[in-house]
């Protein structure tokens, strides 16, 4: 079974994603370079396969004033997604959130070599969707990730049709915007833990899914951050 991560910023010391992260305060003194930490968790060879349009989705972290009021937000955001979405691990990186549903616990799993969203992942997928309505001013990358059983072509193949899936039914029966959405994929060239374990390729077949502030977002944080 291929099971989901999504990156996702959490802000309050009570959350794991805060204790990982530094939470609000970070977005005060981080650089620009900021997205190279979420590609970081993505892969080492993010933006060499599927799309190539992971650049455009991570970019780069506000600094400064805007940053801290960007900070906040996300924040709330992924202090929500914790609550709300039992099973997913939150992590906040940069302006950036990362969940990741693991193969055993997180609720969203795929049938082996299957990539249609089974009864149980759309529970799961139903309680993020809401998240995402109520904080709209986001946009989502979506990163399909195997193991390393099978042929590395049909991996490839299965990691970008898992991905698409997720995307889908986001931007479909949950009615949100395409507009916010990006997907791409690895196949088995990005793992996480050792494919020589039951264990580890359980935390290989995986999607990632990447949250982080939209352009509205950043341009009021600026505006906000000018008059104060």
């Amino acid at each position: 079974m291929l099971a989901m991560s999504a990156i996702m910023i959490v802000g309050l010391m009570s959350c794991e994603a805060t204790r990982n992260a530094n939470n609000k305060q970070k977005g005060a003194v981080i650089g620009a370079a900021g997205g190279a930490v979420i590609g970081a968790i993505l892969g080492n060879n993010v933006g060499k396969g599927g799309n190539g349009e992971i650049g455009a989705v991570v970019g780069g972290v506000v600094g400064g004033a805007a940053g801290v009021l960007i900070g906040a937000k996300m924040d709330k955001n992924a202090q929500k997604i914790e609550e709300e979405v039992p099973g997913a691990k939150v992590e906040r990186v940069d302006d950036g959130i990362v969940i990741t549903f693991d193969g055993e616990n997180s609720g969203v799993y795929f049938d082996t070599n299957k990539y249609n969203i089974n009864a149980d992942s759309q529970v799961t997928l139903d309680r993020l969707a809401a998240v995402l309505v109520e904080f709209p001013d986001t946009d989502v990358l979506v990163v399909g990730h195997t193991d390393s059983v099978g042929a590395e072509e049909y991996n490839m193949t299965l990691s970008k049709n898992r991905a698409q899936s997720v995307t889908n039914y986001f931007t479909g029966p949950k009615g949100l915007s395409p507009g916010r959405f990006n997907t791409n994929w690895f196949g088995e060239s990005s793992p996480i833990a050792t494919n020589d374990t039951a264990e580890g390729r359980a935390q290989n077949r995986r999607v990632n899914i990447v949250i982080v502030p939209n352009d509205k977002m950043k341009a009021e944080a600026e505006k906000q951050a000018e008059k104060n």
